[in-house]
């Protein structure tokens, strides 16, 4: 019977991993076969190859002479065992990505089983993807913020505009009248009153809304806390109550009539977005399908008012 790979490959897990149970999970194989192996292997080289403690598989010195004899040629068998097997099978790429909940379902969730490679969403706070980005973890980000890492990409490709939007039964005419007049503390203090939906994880939006057109900072708790900004334009289409929300999110709403448009601001908050990439990439034609919708969806950077 001649000399079999598989043994030498076994032999050579044991000798590493130090005991059989610790081989067999290597190898994805049962510790019996790990047994019979090494069985085979001493019963064909005629040596004993391991003395057996109570803890551990200790090589011989015979044992040490095979494994410094085979480690090297076997470590390079495997090397190209892996380069032919992924020559053989066309993988579809995977693509990670990072950008906010809300954007995703906007623009990349209805078009997801469409896409001819794999996707991963990764939802979190944009200085995280930046670094997740930088450190090849992400392929993609959809940010508001640049970072300066030498290694990435920031290109501007949309604008959001951060409005008050109403829902589509609420009555806003008080409110019109006083900011017809510039009455911007009357203003305040009937929005005060009224019905406010915001989301637990960003006040962001409202807090910068509030500081910028009334000079103060948000001094009352929203009535209604949803999980996302998605859940907000659902709650309020045709229903009454007040948001402050990026305007692509209600677009569709506002033009249906089931969302009112009530107020950009004494000072327009426009936030521009950005592919952040890095400068280096295997996944060029991937992500620029990825670019290509989200530029049909949103804005363009010329922003229309």
């Amino acid at each position: 019977m001649g000399l079999n790979l598989e043994w030498l490959r076994t032999f050579k897990a044991i000798y590493e991993q130090g005991t059989l149970t610790g081989a067999a999970q290597e190898l994805f194989i049962s510790q019996p076969g790990v047994s019979l192996h090494l069985n085979s292997l001493e019963a064909y080289t005629g040596y004993k190859l391991f003395d057996r403690s109570a803890k551990k598989l200790v090589p011989t010195e015979r044992g040490k002479v095979i494994y410094n004899f085979i480690e090297e040629p076997l470590g390079k068998l495997e090397s190209a065992e892996q380069l032919f097997h992924k020559s053989t099978k066309t993988e579809r790429a995977t693509i990670s990505i990072g950008m906010c909940f809300e954007t995703f379902q906007y623009t990349l969730e209805k078009y997801i089983a469409t896409l001819p490679f794999n996707i991963i969403i990764k939802f979190g706070d944009y200085p995280q993807m930046i670094h997740d980005l930088d450190k090849g973890l992400l392929d993609l980000i959809i940010t508001p913020q640049k970072g300066d890492q030498t290694n990435l990409e920031f290109k501007p490709f949309s604008k959001e505009r951060i409005v008050l939007v109403a829902g589509g039964k609420t009555d806003t005419q008080p409110l019109k009248a006083l900011l017809k007049k510039k009455d911007y503390s009357g203003a305040e203090n009937w929005l005060k009153e009224q019905l406010w939906y915001s989301t637990a994880a960003d006040t962001e939006h409202l807090k910068r809304f509030w500081q910028l057109n009334f000079r103060r900072h948000l001094d009352f708790k929203p009535n209604y806390i949803v999980p996302n900004m998605s859940s907000i334009v659902r709650c309020l289409s045709g229903e009454t109550g007040f948001s402050v929300v990026p305007d692509f999110l209600c677009a569709e709403e506002i033009e249906a009539g089931g969302m009112q448009l009530v107020w950009e601001g004494q000072s327009i908050i426009e936030n521009t977005l950005y592919f952040g990439t890095r400068k280096k990439t295997m996944y060029a034609d991937e992500i620029s399908r990825i670019q290509e919708i989200f530029r049909q969806m949103m804005h363009p950077l010329t922003h229309g008012s």
